[in-house]
């Protein structure tokens, strides 16, 4: 048999053990339950928000938007579930058996993908009837949704990996805050992209998060909607482009850094990590 197949295998059941977990786990559920709530919220209260004379509300062009950007944010979530079990020793056990980090960092992405799926329809169902302006009827806006979602996750993960190999401890995950909320800032999730400097225009579409927000509103907003975007076109082909572009390089970069941080896992690293986490407790 294929050692790499069985992996695979092993992989795929390990992260949908681990998914059927989280969505039977009381704290688990509030964190799945939690950010979609809130984003409901903010969407609700700007349903009635006109954004400038375009008969469009704010919280119609937010909505989509932050779709894509929760579709992103699953590099956040990969990148705290790696540096969590690497802290803990969980990462050293799967090095210990044959193929047992490829079966590791599978499960790691049956678990992350599902639960983003889950988190997106907690989402998205009630956001169909408590916002009005979108178009969810046509088997085309569905399509959309899923290609981009896809494509997104493809290249959001491997960075995920990346930056969960960077990080020794769970604590310094906090540094990726700042960071992230000013690539959402300048990345038109909550305000059209053609409203911020021109500056900001380019470092936003440089990275996943302003392509992904923008490829759910082309699935999810009457094509009028498209005049408020850059060159006020949706841009599928770039869309495409920059997200194939992230996911090659996350797949390129994933694996060596992965291999090289396997390699530095030990016992006395796992054990020192514990020791210095007790201390900060004490």
């Amino acid at each position: 048999m294929n050692p790499t197949a069985t992996a695979l295998r092993a992989g795929r059941r390990r992260g949908l053990i681990e998914l059927r977990q989280s969505l039977t786990t009381g704290a688990d559920l509030w964190n799945h339950a939690f950010w979609p709530a809130l984003m409901l919220g903010v969407t609700y209260f700007l349903r009635d928000v006109s954004f400038g004379r375009t008969g469009f509300s704010v919280g119609a062009l937010a909505l989509p938007s932050i779709l894509g950007m929760n579709a992103a944010m699953a590099m956040v979530t990969m990148s705290q579930l790696l540096t969590a079990e690497r802290e803990d020793g969980t990462l050293l056990r799967a090095k210990a058996t044959p193929n047992g980090v490829l079966g590791y960092l599978v499960g790691k992405v049956v678990h992350v993908a599902g639960g983003l799926v889950v988190d997106l329809a907690l989402f998205l169902v009630p956001g169909v009837f408590l916002v009005p302006g979108l178009v969810t009827g046509t088997v085309d806006s569905w399509l959309t949704v899923a290609w981009v979602l896809a494509l997104g996750m493809a290249a959001a993960l491997p960075l995920g990996a990346v930056l969960g190999s960077v990080f020794s401890s769970a604590r310094g995950q906090g540094l990726l805050l700042l960071p992230i909320l000013g690539l959402i800032g300048v990345s038109g999730i909550f305000y059209p992209l053609t409203s911020l400097p021109v500056w900001a225009q380019w470092v936003g579409q440089v990275f996943p998060v302003y392509w992904l927000g923008l490829g759910m509103r082309s699935a999810l907003l009457p094509d009028a909607a498209v005049a408020v975007e850059v060159d006020e076109s949706w841009r599928h082909l770039e869309t495409v482009g920059v997200l194939t572009a992230w996911t090659v390089l996350g797949l390129v970069v994933a694996p060596v850094v992965l291999r090289r941080m396997a390699r530095r896992e030990s016992g006395s690293s796992v054990a020192a990590r514990r020791e210095k986490s007790l201390q900060r407790v004490r």
